[in-house]
């Protein structure tokens, strides 16, 4: 199983699109193993756009990100980071696949409501940003309790 960083950005959550985002995500087959509503502090934000550092955009990537609370998931599945990145679209919402998160909500390329990690190696590194070990969950020995075996 592979696990991915999902980001619900301040327009999706002004906009109370957060679960509605979610929930596509999970109608995806993707389980929720984390999440967290935060509001994301400039250290937090220079960390996890640190690959932008230097572009003229960084800055105000680092003032929008923080101003304004976000939802921050963990999420797993087989080929989690392929399946999100498919759900969510291009960065583009203009350039977005018909029926993706970003072509159906997003408004402009700088607000795009959504982030998500674009590798199995970067979500391993942006997971641990926003979560401990510990506040990761396993859906591994979960079973439903209304189905028993005869």
């Amino acid at each position: 199983m592979e696990r991915t960083l999902i980001l619900i950005k301040p327009d999706g959550m002004q906009r109370g699109l957060g679960g509605a985002i979610l929930a596509r995500l999970e109608r995806r087959g993707l389980k929720i193993v984390g999440l967290k509503l935060l509001r994301m502090d400039e250290a937090l934000a220079r960390r996890h756009y640190a690959i932008h550092d230097g572009k003229p955009f960084f800055s105000g990537l680092v003032r929008y990100i923080t101003s304004s609370p976000i939802i921050a998931a963990a999420l797993e599945g087989r080929m989690a980071v392929e399946a999100a990145r498919k759900t969510i679209g291009a960065t583009d919402p203009a350039k977005a696949e018909a029926g993706t998160i970003r072509a159906d909500f997003g408004m402009d390329i700088g607000r795009n409501l959504v982030h998500g990690s674009d590798s199995a190696e970067n979500a391993e590194k942006e997971i641990a940003l926003f979560f401990s070990p510990d506040e990761i969950v396993s859906y591994e020995r979960a079973t439903d309790p209304w189905i028993t075996e005869s």
